[in-house]
């Protein structure tokens, strides 16, 4: 049996994500509009990808930063600046407002 490509990078995806959006609500009493968290996606085949760089300023102590990527099926829709809650083991990790991604033929690259 053939494995195509998509099957086959996602074999490496084992964490999990659930994606929330904020979306307006008005009350119909005051008629006032507040935000309100919203799940797009629940529980999606994901992996978590985290790379560190370390930059020499000149200063005694270097600065490190680290980098946080999402990958994640191309077939998804996922707004810049959603709320990104991944799920590794026993850990979660919760990112806040996601960057805008970026879309490849079999996947597709969160910055977080």
């Amino acid at each position: 049996m053939a494995i195509n490509h998509r099957q086959a990078l996602q074999m490496l995806w084992t964490d999990s994500c659930s994606v929330f959006v904020r979306q307006e609500v008005t009350d119909e009493e005051t008629k006032l509009t507040d935000f309100q968290e919203a799940a797009l996606l629940e529980n999606e085949p994901c992996k978590l990808s985290f790379e560190t760089l370390s930059v020499a300023t000149g200063d005694e102590a270097a600065t490190a930063a680290q980098t946080v990527k999402l990958f994640l099926s191309s077939d998804r829709t996922v707004p810049a600046g959603s709320k990104i809650v991944v799920t590794r083991g026993e850990r979660t990790f919760v990112f806040s407002c996601s960057g805008e991604p970026g879309v490849f033929f079999h996947h597709q690259e969160i910055p977080l």
